[in-house]
């Protein structure tokens, strides 16, 4: 797996986005989460219309998908799926509240012709699925079972790197690290060598690589990773396992973590964060990031933040 270089490059994004039409914190699943206060549902809205906005003025394609009335949390568009290589990944939620939007996005991805699998095991999309290069690191510890990393993994043909969140306010891995470089992937499996899997037959194996396939042209492809974690999220054998496979990862600092600055959305060269964020973004322009400070704090009242409202289509 290939390292951090210099030279921050854009890469063009496909992103799904659902507006927060009827966000509220009705229930408490997280630390979060508070019913007591309450919502404003309509400086939610406008706080998300700006993040949609950057991401167009970067020249980025947003695609939406529409809110579904009882599911408030659905805002949080990267839970609800992980696609990789055009295959989509539903995400199977640990809460019965947040249930029904996993069908809901997987509806949206098979209705426009990709290839779905329905999760067996109980994972929380990009939440807790970040693709780093030609491998995907996989969270676990509050949401997202391990089983699913094994899922995950057949069905990708890539390695998934497990690695366990120790505290709860960061439940889920993109609340906790941030995948600065490599997060369109590269269509390799370990080792280098083309993936041997492209989509799921109906009894369950997988069907070769087809070499006309666009991921195939990719496959040899190199992919720079950068990125940046709160190492006390993680446990002691996690963090070692990261320090191993990042040397040069930045290290956020506890102010930064605490207002979900690592819960932030890079094309490569931008990185949009948290403006709480302060020293992370310092320490991103001293690395050849531009950064881009959006307040998305009354959507941070549910327990997510830019990259929750952003799901990731690598296609």
């Amino acid at each position: 797996m290939t390292t951090s270089t210099p030279g921050p490059t854009q890469v063009p994004r496909h992103y799904l986005m659902c507006r927060p039409t009827y966000f509220t914190v009705s229930y408490e699943i997280n630390p979060w989460m508070d019913r007591a206060r309450p919502v404003d549902t309509a400086l939610a809205v406008s706080q998300w219309e700006r993040l949609r906005d950057v991401y167009l003025d970067l020249g980025h394609r947003v695609e939406q998908i529409a809110p579904e009335p009882g599911l408030p949390d659905m805002v949080y568009a990267a839970n609800g799926a992980t696609v990789v290589d055009g295959l989509v990944y539903s995400a199977l939620f640990r809460h019965p509240e947040r249930a029904p939007e996993g069908p809901a996005y997987l509806k949206w991805f098979a209705d426009r012709g990709y290839v779905t699998h329905s999760a067996d095991h109980v994972n929380e999309g990009e939440g807790d699925l970040l693709v780093a290069g030609d491998v995907v690191l996989a969270g676990t510890g509050f949401r997202t079972e391990r089983s699913a990393h094994q899922e995950a993994a057949s069905l990708w043909g890539r390695e998934v790197v497990t690695l366990e969140l120790v505290d709860p306010r960061f439940y889920h891995l993109d609340t906790a690290l941030v995948v600065l470089r490599g997060s369109e992937g590269a269509s390799v499996a370990p080792g280098g060598t083309p993936s041997p899997f492209l989509a799921p037959l109906p009894d369950g194996a997988a069907r070769p690589l087809d070499p006309t396939h666009p991921g195939a042209a990719r496959a040899a492809a190199e992919v720079p990773v950068d990125l940046a974690y709160y190492p006390p999220a993680f446990s002691p054998a996690s963090q070692e396992l990261l320090a191993e496979r990042f040397p040069d990862a930045h290290h956020a600092t506890e102010a930064d973590a605490l207002v979900l600055g690592l819960n932030a959305v890079s094309d490569g060269r931008h990185v949009v964060h948290a403006p709480a964020a302060t020293h992370f973004a310092g320490a991103l322009a001293e690395r050849g990031y531009e950064t881009l400070a959006v307040d998305t704090s009354e959507l941070l009242r549910g327990g997510g933040g830019a990259k929750c409202c952003t799901l990731e289509i690598r296609s």
